[in-house]
């Protein structure tokens, strides 16, 4: 891997803080590949997607806002800012569909139609507000099955508990009929998930429970085969198809729950995963999982805190190797990556939520 030292543009309508600016020199990313900054100042970026415009649209946890960000010479950098909404409960998750622009708050997703028009003055109407209000996990990350169903995640309202069935699992929703099904469930917290190009498999991440100490138990990566709709991942009874929980899992099986693709590093945080399907990549990285390790907020030694890479063949991950690096150095932290989003030319988009950043990786040219 190669270090990479990068002049940041200073751009006329985004103001630059020194964490995005200074983060870059810090950052070591896989040979062959460079790392830019796509937009500083979005504050609190969590996930992105991109619409046929080439418009950048991410949604914040904290911040409670929705931003738009536009390239108009689409030289790779962000030179214009607009906060198209504010004041949201945790509009963490967003999603595009035929120009529309669906948004995941809390309680209810909403729409806000045909937006890259409707920037200047834009306005939302509510698709669906019947899902918990609890904010103890409360943050969602949204996506479109290739189906066309919303996916919508609800994560459980503690670090670990037996909840109701409104809770700890993955749901689908039509938009159109609001009719909702369960995709997984036994799912602790999931913030990130994508179906596979040709197999349409459908993985997710999940974020395992603390205080069973610094190396228990671990994060995981899952995998939803066809027919497999509906199975149980675990929680609270099993973690990573392996550890019974101490409390809850008296009396259960481990043989009864759904083993995950990958058990990841206890605490690692996997947020946002993403099979790169570009063609600006050397050919070995097509349709492979890229891996936001958001990284620990509570182990005795930091973890996570990384972009991973992992190889897929015939619906098995082979290998797990880090991509891009530096965001915690020495137990300091400087960023956290969280979510990815493809532009149209190939390049690779991740959202930093600690560092208000949108980052750009790009191939190097040979």
């Amino acid at each position: 891997m190669k270090k990479i030292l990068t002049s940041i543009l200073s751009l006329s309508l985004l103001s630059a803080p020194v964490m995005a600016k200074d983060i870059l020199d810090k950052l070591t990313v896989t040979d062959g590949f460079s790392i830019s900054l796509f937009a500083d100042d979005v504050e609190n970026a969590r996930q992105i997607a991109v619409s046929k415009r080439g418009i950048v649209y991410a949604g914040s946890r904290k911040a409670g806002n929705v931003y738009a960000l536009i390239d108009h010479n689409s030289d790779g950098v962000a030179d214009r800012k607009m906060v198209i909404a504010t004041g949201l409960e945790m509009p963490s998750g967003l999603a595009i569909k035929d120009g529309d622009l669906y948004v995941a708050e809390v309680s209810r997703i909403i729409r806000f139609k045909d937006i890259d028009k409707n920037l200047k003055d834009p306005k939302f109407d509510v698709v669906y507000d019947k899902f918990p209000t609890d904010r103890h996990h409360g943050w969602k990350f949204i996506s479109f099955a290739p189906t066309g169903e919303l996916i919508v995640p609800v994560g459980v309202p503690c670090n670990i508990c037996a909840e109701d069935d409104k809770y700890g699992r993955i749901f689908s929703l039509d938009v159109d009929t609001k009719e909702i099904k369960t995709i997984a469930k036994g799912v602790r917290n999931s913030v990130g998930f994508d179906y596979h190009p040709t197999t349409n498999a459908f993985w997710f991440s999940d974020n395992g429970r603390d205080m069973m100490g610094d190396d228990m138990p671990p994060c995981e990566i899952n995998r939803v085969d066809e027919g497999e709709e509906g199975a149980h991942y675990g929680f609270p009874y099993v973690h990573a198809g392996a550890i019974l929980d101490p409390e809850f899992g008296k009396g259960k099986s481990i043989a009864d729950y759904k083993s995950p693709a990958l058990a990841l590093g206890a605490h690692v945080a996997p947020l946002g995963i993403h099979f790169y399907n570009g063609k600006q990549f050397p050919a070995k990285y097509k349709e492979q999982l890229f891996v936001a390790e958001h990284g620990s907020w509570n182990r005795t030694k930091k973890s996570g805190y990384r972009v991973m890479l992992a190889n897929v063949e015939q619906g098995r991950i082979t290998k797990y190797t880090p991509f891009i690096t530096g965001f915690m150095q020495n137990e300091e932290t400087f960023g956290r990556p969280v979510a990815f989003a493809e532009l149209a030319d190939g390049s690779l988009l991740i959202s930093d939520d600690f560092a208000n950043a949108i980052y750009r990786v790009s191939a190097k040219k040979k």
